[in-house]
């Protein structure tokens, strides 16, 4: 039998070395832990749409059979998003989330230790998929405020320095990078990647603009809007000469049948879909005031379908402790550009008016 250490020694030195990505956990994993019925928790931590699918994706779930492998090149739903997002599909890829995407892209572009600008806090992914590529993060903080530092990000780019992205809404701070940043982002010579997952909660993109700038790309995703996170659906928008090299990479079968269904009776059922999302808007807004109006969290505006506040009277830690044993899952940060930090997902408005009500007894 072949020695354990001795095949631990042929992975990779830098695999060995990578932290592994912190995902959330599910309700069910959740209601163990706290020992409280899963229907009683209230999960806010994960930016999902509480809201769910919309009931065609159900329903055509139910009826199809899954017994052939899916359309490899996704023809009906890269069809389908052209009408949706009014580009050409020849520009456009679905992945199994925009996380495949992400490591899609490092991989079209990343040898051993070429550089990936990251502008944190920001979505964990960029550098994780930075690491299991074998490239190397340049961080680049962004300002007090939550932009991104243009003048920065100019000055950290060299001859290794390949991709740079860029969360458009960002998570976690909620905040948009203006076009014209982006603009002078992408006279450098690298790929400028804007992921707009939030897209749908902000209205704002620069998708457009993608089919006129080789080095643009854009990505999304039907997790938050369409309520289908679980069946990892996503997709990029891409200047159409790196499609080719994309599609010969990626996996053959990447996206399942399942969720390609559950994409394209999304698109088909947009009136359903919208009003979950101007709901969303709308407890956004309420939930940002009644926040604020407690006197002792500092809100920051969002765009997304999550508010990012820091707590200015008490500690952060011992609040998502607290909301987590009343069966209140939000998330908590505690890096340098985030101290005493929370994240809350918009629910519906009886979940903000559980949590309103547990933070008024907790301060």
């Amino acid at each position: 039998m072949a020695n354990p250490e001795k095949v631990e020694r042929l992975i990779r030195s830098d695999i060995r070395a990578i932290k592994a990505y912190m995902p959330i956990e599910p309700t069910d994993i959740l209601s163990q832990r706290i020992q409280i019925p899963a229907e009683k928790v209230i999960k806010l931590d994960g930016n999902e749409n509480l809201y769910g699918c919309s009931p065609r994706v159900k329903e055509a779930l139910a009826e199809h059979d899954y017994h052939l492998y899916p359309d490899p090149e996704q023809r009906a739903l890269r069809k389908a998003l052209e009408k949706y997002t009014g580009i050409d599909s020849k520009y456009i890829i679905s992945g199994s989330g925009s996380d495949e995407l992400i490591d899609l892209i490092l991989r079209l572009f990343i040898k051993p230790d070429d550089k990936v600008i990251n502008c944190p806090p920001t979505f964990g992914m960029y550098p994780f998929s930075t690491d299991v590529c074998g490239g190397k993060t340049a961080k680049i903080p962004r300002k007090q405020d939550f932009s991104v530092d243009i003048e920065a990000i100019k000055k950290a780019i060299d001859k290794r320095t390949k991709v740079i992205f860029i969360a458009s809404p960002n998570n976690p701070s909620g905040d948009i990078t203006a076009e014209p940043d982006i603009l002078e982002l992408l006279k450098a010579n690298i790929v400028v990647v804007i992921d707009e997952a939030y897209h749908e909660f902000s209205r704002m993109t620069v998708a457009p603009l993608v089919p006129n700038y080789p080095n643009l790309i854009v990505l999304r995703t039907f997790s938050k809007w369409a309520g289908l996170a679980g069946l990892r659906v996503g997709y990029g928008i891409f200047p159409a000469n790196l499609v080719g090299h994309l599609m010969k990479i990626k996996q053959p079968y990447n996206v399942n049948v399942a969720a390609q269904i559950a994409a394209l009776e999304s698109l088909r059922d947009l009136p359903y879909l919208q009003s979950t999302i101007k709901a969303i808007i709308s407890e956004r807004e309420r939930l940002l005031t009644m926040l604020a109006e407690l006197g002792w969290l500092k809100v920051y505006p969002s765009q997304a379908n999550f508010v990012l506040c820091s707590v200015l009277r008490g500690n952060a830690k011992i609040i998502h402790q607290e909301l987590q044993r009343r069966g209140i899952f939000i998330r908590y940060f505690d890096t340098p550009e985030l101290q005493d930090c929370l994240r809350i997902s918009i629910g519906k408005p009886e979940h903000t008016e559980a949590l309103i009500a547990a933070l008024k007894e907790l301060n």
